[in-house]
């Protein structure tokens, strides 16, 4: 008798350390481009027009130089005021968008309420570089 507990708590403790010691799911890529792009729109929510052209993908940066940037961020973001919430609405994977060359992207949409305008709709393309990174590439608000 004393054999089997002593089994059975042994089969219990490496259950419990099996389930307690593996490793967490990968993430998909869909919830890594949402991480890479929520922290980008922290940057633009700061105002921090540069620092968020510094941490886009290289095709932004070509498509828009720094100072036109924030030429066009300005006018349509600071009307709107600071974010009062953003929920994740949608995220698609594609290697394929309009006027981009084949790539792997992440299209998300968040529901995003500002202050001046109660339901708007961002979309932001993170897009992953060579090197993995996913950084976005494509940013709209209406």
């Amino acid at each position: 008798m004393r054999r089997r507990n002593a089994v059975t708590t042994v089969l219990v403790a490496s259950m419990v350390a099996f389930v307690t010691l593996r490793p967490a799911a990968a993430e998909t890529r869909e919830e890594t481009a949402e991480k890479a792009a929520r922290t980008w729109l922290a940057l633009v929510d700061q105002g921090q027009y540069a620092a968020s052209w510094d941490q886009a993908a290289p095709f932004f940066k070509k498509a828009v130089a720094q100072d036109k940037w924030k030429e066009m961020v300005v006018p349509v973001r600071e009307p709107l005021g600071k974010v009062v919430s953003r929920t994740l609405k949608s995220s698609q994977y594609t290697e394929s968008l309009p006027g981009a060359p084949d790539g792997r992207y992440v299209v998300i949409q968040f529901t995003t309420e500002f202050e001046h305008k109660k339901d708007a709709i961002e979309t932001v393309t993170p897009m992953a570089d060579a090197d993995g990174t996913w950084r976005v590439s494509g940013y709209r608000v209406r």
